[in-house]
């Protein structure tokens, strides 16, 4: 990282990429990374609690997202771990519990993998992607090529109106009887066309096909795991039943028809496992 300010909230990393960050409160920090194809806006209920419960609550838009810089390159795995680990040495956080949701878990997850725990407390992953959301011989679970293709189209077709039906997957609202409101899948909607279409493009490369199994076995520090089983966004059985496998001592908590979205969604019951944990 080449400086930070204050003023401005932002980091410029090294390839002149402006990464822009909420900084809440005082005390240990709890770092959260977003999914895709959100921003730091996403975490706001959760940084609101943590920063009014004695904690510094962080949270960023990944390059290419929300407030952060639109650059044509690095909207890969490493390089946006790359961007949190500037990040956490710009502020210079120590002791930190990172939450990753989705994409934001593979982030983490990879940023373990190339920087290791020497700034890390502890690591919740929420709907994470790890190990690898791709089908392949060495992983059949997985989903096919052809989901995240169904993607792109529906990027390169239409994508404020793709992200407008995605927002019913993602928090369940196509399940009988959910009471998701409009407002809810609008905010996801809003925060979705903030991300630039190439960085939005690529991440679905990233987030699909970035291996992260060798990442998951450097964890050497507490991990919460937590999934919802009716996950339609990152099936479960792919995702966060062989994550807490890998991970040493790694706690999983499935979350019995939870949606993608769960922190939305069962957002009382998230808060309350999140809150328990990074205070144990």
């Amino acid at each position: 990282m080449l400086a930070h300010g204050e003023a401005t909230n932002r980091v410029v990393t090294d390839d002149g990429t402006q990464i822009f960050y909420k900084d809440w409160g005082s005390g240990q920090p709890v770092v959260f990374s977003h999914g895709w194809p959100l921003n730091a806006d996403a975490w706001d209920e959760q940084l609101m609690l943590l920063a009014s419960n004695g904690y510094r609550a962080i949270a960023h838009d990944r390059r290419g997202h929300g407030r952060s810089s639109q650059p044509w390159d690095g909207n890969d795995m490493d390089t946006y771990a790359d961007d949190l680990s500037g990040l956490m040495e710009a502020l210079d956080l120590r002791n930190a519990v990172m939450v990753g949701h989705s994409t934001g878990g593979g982030e983490v997850t990879r940023y373990i993998g190339r920087h290791g725990t020497s700034r890390v407390e502890k690591v919740v992953l929420l709907g994470a992607i790890p190990p690898l959301m791709l089908q392949t011989e060495a992983n059949p679970g997985g989903l096919p090529i052809e989901a995240f293709d169904a993607i792109r189209d529906g990027l390169n077709t239409d994508r404020s109106q793709f992200y407008k039906d995605l927002s019913a997957a993602f928090y369940g609202a196509n399940r009988p009887g959910s009471n998701v409101s409009d407002g809810v899948r609008e905010t996801f909607w809003l925060q979705s066309m903030q991300v630039g279409f190439k960085g939005a493009y690529d991440c679905i490369k990233a987030f699909s096909e970035t291996d992260l199994t060798e990442d998951l076995k450097k964890f050497d520090v507490p991990t919460l795991i937590i999934h919802g089983d009716d996950d339609q966004i990152v099936p479960i059985g792919a995702s966060a039943l062989r994550s807490s496998e890998i991970v040493a001592d790694a706690t999983l908590k499935i979350y019995p028809g939870a949606p993608h979205g769960l922190a939305t969604t069962q957002r009382d019951k998230f808060n309350a496992d999140l809150m328990a944990f990074v205070e144990a």
